[in-house]
């Protein structure tokens, strides 16, 4: 919560301080780098399952460097690319992009810690992660720092958060970590890689697409709209890194995967109301310029919350390797993505898009997700 509050934080000061003329550059380019945190969160999943089998520290952490350099060959070529295609400055884009393989050597010591069920660790670790990428942002735009600016302290601030995590990682016993001589290479990170890029996509997908089809200012108002998806998608995260483990465990994956979903529903419910309720008071926070999106506040949450629901099933895929089903999550990408470019040219047009496509893209993704948990448990009992 910590982390995700700061985030938000971040995302609310740098609508006011830039303006609904600037906001939406600083906005798509979080966007990026969120999709550039993929491989991040691939390479914890992994690294977590992999040490519930027996995978020992080291090995783990020479593939969490080995995929550091890999993702930085890759964000360096990607830089030219995404500032043409985002019509944004080569210095932002170059900030944003250069952040990710600190987050991937962030991520596989999270991935440590959490395969360890080593939780009081990890919670310190995200919330110093949260508050050092985020305060330094907030300095640089509080002077009257740009978007490049900006990023360029947060990226700062990611790697001192890589290096604290290394430390709370190896500072106490590893032995529960795993010491054996499972070995552990690229291969499962990039098929995990390809079923949690999906979802970033798809989380991140119409941010990218309203620099596109809107103008300046409605696209900015639509990116300040999406701080209520990011909280109701981010909010519930928790649940998915204390319940990984056992998804991973083959002997508690069914029910684990069934409390994830069920607790991800509620959770979902909950921020919904809560987003109607806190509407009018939206633009008190984020200025005048943004009350015309307030009414649609309760659909931003609602996206938010089906994509927490399809995070967790996801989740739950990788923890079981069974990454074939993020072909479902591809093609709702595909889905959305075309719908909108065709026929969406106003904010309400384009939110609405996004709930539809990730409601069904969710509803199919759950269902395949349980008939395949249930699979191991009703076999089971059959022997029995």
């Amino acid at each position: 919560m910590t982390a995700n509050v700061a985030g938000y934080l971040l995302q609310l000061l740098a609508g006011r301080w830039l303006g609904v003329t600037g906001y939406s550059e600083f906005a798509s380019l979080l966007a990026v780098q969120l999709l550039c945190a993929v491989p991040a969160l691939a390479l914890q999943n992994v690294v977590a399952r992999e040490s519930v089998r027996g995978a020992g520290i080291a090995r783990l952490r020479a593939l969490q460097w080995r995929c550091a350099v890999i993702v930085a060959v890759v964000a360096a070529a990607l830089i030219p690319a995404v500032t043409f295609a985002l019509d944004v400055g080569i210095a932002a884009c170059a900030a944003a992009l250069g952040a990710a393989p600190a987050l991937v050597l962030l991520s596989g010591e999270q991935g440590i810690l959490q395969g360890a069920n080593r939780f009081r660790g990890l919670a310190v670790v995200l919330g110093v992660a949260g508050i050092a990428r985020v305060t330094p942002a907030l300095v640089v735009l509080a002077l009257g720092g740009g978007a490049a600016a900006a990023l360029c302290a947060a990226a700062g601030g990611l790697v001192a958060a890589a290096i604290f995590a290394r430390y709370v990682a190896g500072s106490a016993r590893t032995t529960e970590a795993g010491t054996g001589e499972h070995i552990v290479g690229v291969l499962p990170v990039l098929r995990a890689a390809q079923v949690q890029a999906a979802l970033m996509a798809l989380s991140s997908a119409d941010l990218i697409v309203v620099r596109i089809v809107l103008d300046e200012v409605d696209a900015s108002r639509y990116a300040l709209g999406t701080i209520a998806t990011k909280i109701a998608f981010w909010l519930p995260q928790a649940v998915g890194v204390v319940l990984y483990p056992r998804m991973a465990a083959p002997t508690h994956s069914a029910r684990a995967i069934r409390d994830a979903l069920g607790v991800l529903s509620a959770i979902g419910v909950v921020a919904v109301a809560c987003a109607a309720l806190a509407a009018p008071v939206a633009p008190l926070f984020a200025g005048e310029d943004y009350a015309p999106i307030q009414g649609l506040l309760w659909l931003f949450a609602l996206h938010g919350a089906i994509l927490a629901v399809l995070q967790g099933a996801v989740l739950s895929a990788i923890a079981v390797d069974r990454t074939a089903l993020a072909a479902v999550t591809w093609i709702g990408l595909a889905v959305e993505v075309t719908l909108m470019v065709s026929f969406a040219r106003t904010v309400p047009a384009l939110i609405a898009t996004a709930v539809s496509v990730a409601a069904v893209t969710t509803a199919v993704v759950a269902v395949i997700v349980l008939r395949t948990a249930e699979r191991p448990v009703a076999a089971a009992a059959q022997r029995i």
